[in-house]
């Protein structure tokens, strides 16, 4: 019982964090065209990414030659915790 619980819970986990690499990358892609900002989407969007941005822009300066590398920078963050979760889970059974 307590093994479907905790492989259900890890695997909602990893899919929320697939997800939200999803989120950033289209996020990240649509900032090259400048879409309209009033457009409900492209907010929704910003709303779901930039406090992960303000969070690395914080601690380490982003905007290299003009680009903003703060969401490569989430992404590596993200894929390490997939990683890293996805072994733990295997290794817990």
């Amino acid at each position: 019982m307590i093994d479907a619980l905790l492989s259900s819970i890890f695997t909602v986990v990893l899919a929320v964090i697939s997800l939200y690499k999803w989120v950033i990358i289209i996020s990240a892609l649509l900032s090259w065209v400048r879409p309209d900002p009033y457009n409900p989407i492209v907010q929704m969007l910003y709303r779901l990414t930039e406090p992960a941005y303000a969070l690395v822009r914080r601690f380490i300066p982003t905007v290299v030659g003009g680009m903003d590398l703060a969401p490569l920078i989430v992404i590596f963050v993200l894929i390490f915790l997939e990683t890293f979760l996805g072994r733990l889970f295997m290794g817990m059974m």
